[in-house]
């Protein structure tokens, strides 16, 4: 079977799972399982083996026309380099284990079939996103995959945050969605094709008009779908979905989809100076202020969230500076980590019988009861931190490098101020990252309360995928050696300068936190010495499953910060805003939702007192002329006679008095 073929079945696959768990979730429910674990599973194996056959060489294209009409043809076409083979391994992988994690997970859901087959579906999209080699093929995988998270962020739509936290995702996406599809019939327009090879064939021979017009509407939908500031706010509350959800979208699809879209056409990017100075801004503000937020949080899966924000911010900001492989080398890191941290949560969240972070800090426990979360999530915070040998400090560092190249003017890509703004950001957003992981390992494994209810020993089916992603998470970053050739040939190897600084600054930040923790732990537990007991915290039935868990936390308010939270001191005033997002929220209501509202009141009030008066006003008019012609047919020829000859009078002295010029 050649390599086209096998690339077209491992989007394929997944798409006929999906179908079929939909056809057959009501009748036969013992196949949705296998249906939505076997097709994606296969559907990796295949993507590991187009892997294995593109080896790193030039990139494998196929097509077939789809349109034979019109002055830009659409084309059914495949674009196999380095960037999309490893992507789609990296997709097949998370995928495969939220696949496998959700079968326990969801194990009693009833709405566990949709859930598979959109979690197939999801998967599926994303994978036409990374082998399309045609930008309108690729637009379909980009609308399917919004569409897809609407529903899986609101699969417990019988909470208010969850139908809240849907369509805010839905709403905003689409908002960078609409000047992203301008920029992609301009880029269409000045290359004459949508063919990805097409395109950098224009690009290299100078054939783009407009090139700053045409990144900046493209980076519009790309913030919007990798949830980078100003479009990040929607990513935070869509933590009322399943974790396993969170999961995907975080670590393979959805987010993942914008990076790898500027990776794949950034020759488009570097066109325009002022495109990735734009982005490199973007990206410094994401970084910093999303490390910001995440050591304000309570929630376990919100300070994850705006991790997910920051650790896009590092990728952006490595485009920004013309690394694309530094940029998706860190995103195949990130996805291994990304994922484990979510899933480890799920088994934490279940385990503590809250989705708070404070709470589990009045608990204490956690680590004996889920040894197998506690492992795991300890590997992938270390990768987080960037801390070596973790597969984070290899990716991160190239990122750095990158960045130190472009500013101290040793590459021509991009402008040496974009080089700089990514290198301080990034260096600050390390010093923050080590900082709100070490809180979140304190908080969720080292809280000093009650003791955590033992609800037994998790699903196998959970704790084997844990293992499994924890292996990429640790040993990932060792073969960068061996992969520059699906990285564009370039050395991904850190620099001793970055390596120095980087890891320096991620131990001081982890090594203030816990002297903080310390600290504050004293502080309160001397001040609890004199209070009166707390009243216990909310912990789950022994026999809930995790999803029914999960949903139930999501109606518990969010407490207080605890004395002993090590955030509330380090970010001292900006602790309040931080943990608000910086009430982006807010200025967004009051800049875009209230001006709407009011529009529509408006409208509302023209169309139902101006348009229906009129309306109204027409059609009581005609019955009053109705009536009065009904009152003047009486039936009698005289008075019609009498009528006739009064009208006959009154014209003609009418016609006189004209003729007479009164």
């Amino acid at each position: 079977m050649t390599t086209t073929t096998l690339a077209v079945l491992v989007p394929l696959l997944p798409f006929l799972g999906a179908a079929a768990g939909l056809l057959v979730g009501r009748t036969a429910p013992g196949f949705v399982r296998p249906l939505a674990v076997l097709p994606t599973l296969t559907a990796t194996v295949l993507a590991v083996l187009v892997a294995v056959r593109q080896g790193g060489g030039r990139p494998i294209t196929a097509s077939t026309e789809l349109t034979p009409t019109g002055s830009v043809p659409i084309d059914l076409a495949l674009y196999l380099d380095g960037f999309a083979v490893l992507v789609a391994v990296l997709v097949g992988v998370v995928a495969s284990c939220v696949q496998i994690y959700s079968t326990a997970y969801l194990r009693d859901d009833p709405r566990y079939p949709s859930y598979a087959a959109l979690v197939s579906l999801f998967t599926s999209a994303m994978l036409l996103v990374v082998y399309s080699g045609d930008l309108m093929v690729l637009l379909v995988g980009w609308e399917i995959m919004g569409i897809c998270s609407y529903f899986l962020v609101g699969h417990y739509w019988e909470t208010p945050e969850a139908r809240a936290a849907s369509l805010k995702a839905f709403l905003v996406t689409k908002l960078g969605d609409v000047p992203f599809l301008f920029g992609l019939f301009a880029l269409a327009l000045d290359a004459g094709t949508f063919r990805i090879t097409g395109i950098l064939g224009a690009v290299a021979a100078g054939g783009i008009e407009h090139p700053t017009l045409v990144a900046l509407l493209l980076l519009a939908g790309v913030a919007g779908k990798s949830a980078q500031f100003p479009l990040h706010t929607w990513l935070p509350d869509a933590m009322a979905g399943p974790t396993p959800v969170s999961a995907l979208i975080h670590a393979a699809t959805m987010v993942a989809a914008g990076i790898y879209f500027i990776a794949r056409l950034l020759p488009v990017f570097a066109q325009s100076a002022a495109a990735l100075v734009v982005l490199a801004v973007m990206a410094a503000v994401t970084m910093v202020g999303s490390a910001l937020a995440a050591l304000a949080q309570d929630d376990i899966k919100r300070v994850l969230a705006y991790s997910t924000i920051g650790q896009l911010g590092y990728m952006s900001g490595a485009l920004a500076v013309g690394d694309r492989g530094a940029a998706v080398f860190h995103l195949l890191a990130h996805g291994a980590f990304k994922a484990l941290l979510f899933l480890a949560a799920g088994v934490v969240i279940h385990a503590s019988g809250t989705n708070s972070l404070t709470a589990m800090s009045r608990m204490s426990g956690l680590a004996k009861r889920i040894p197998d979360a506690y492992w795991t999530m300890t590997v992938a915070l270390l990768a987080l931190a960037a801390i070596p040998p973790f597969a984070g400090f290899f990716s991160k560092e190239a990122v750095l490098v990158a960045a130190e190249h472009t500013a101290l003017g040793e590459s021509d890509l991009a402008p040496a101020g974009a080089g700089w703004t990514v290198l301080v950001a990034g260096l600050l957003t390390a010093l923050l990252t080590a900082a709100y992981a070490t809180r979140l390992w304190l908080l969720a494994f080292r809280g000093r309360g009650t003791e955590v209810p033992d609800h037994g020993r998790q699903p196998i089916a959970m704790n084997a995928v844990l293992w499994v992603l924890a292996v990429p998470s640790l040993g990932f970053g060792l073969t960068a050696a061996y992969l520059d050739d699906w990285f564009d040939g370039r050395a991904l190897s850190p620099t001793l300068t970055t390596a120095v600084l980087g890891t320096g600054v991620a131990l001081v930040g982890g090594l203030v936190t816990y002297g903080t923790w310390r600290h504050t732990t004293a502080l309160a537990a001397r001040a609890r010495a004199g209070a009166p007991a707390a009243e216990p915290q909310h912990v789950a039935h022994p026999d809930a499953e995790p999803g029914l868990v999960e949903a139930e936390a999501l109606h518990m308010p969010h407490p207080a910060s605890d004395p002993g939270d090590p955030g509330r001191l380090l970010l001292g005033p900006l602790h309040r805003p931080a943990a608000n997002g910086f009430h982006l929220d807010a200025v967004y209501r009051t800049l875009f939702v209230r001006p709407v509202r009011a529009g529509a009141e408006l409208v509302r009030f023209l169309d139902r007192e101006v348009v229906e008066t009129y309306v109204r006003g027409a059609g009581t008019g005609t019955n009053w002329l109705g009536l009065l012609v009904r009152r003047a047919q009486t039936g009698n020829v005289q008075t019609y006679l009498s009528a006739l000859l009064a009208g006959s009078v009154v014209l003609a002295i009418a016609a006189v008095l004209v003729a007479a010029g009164v």
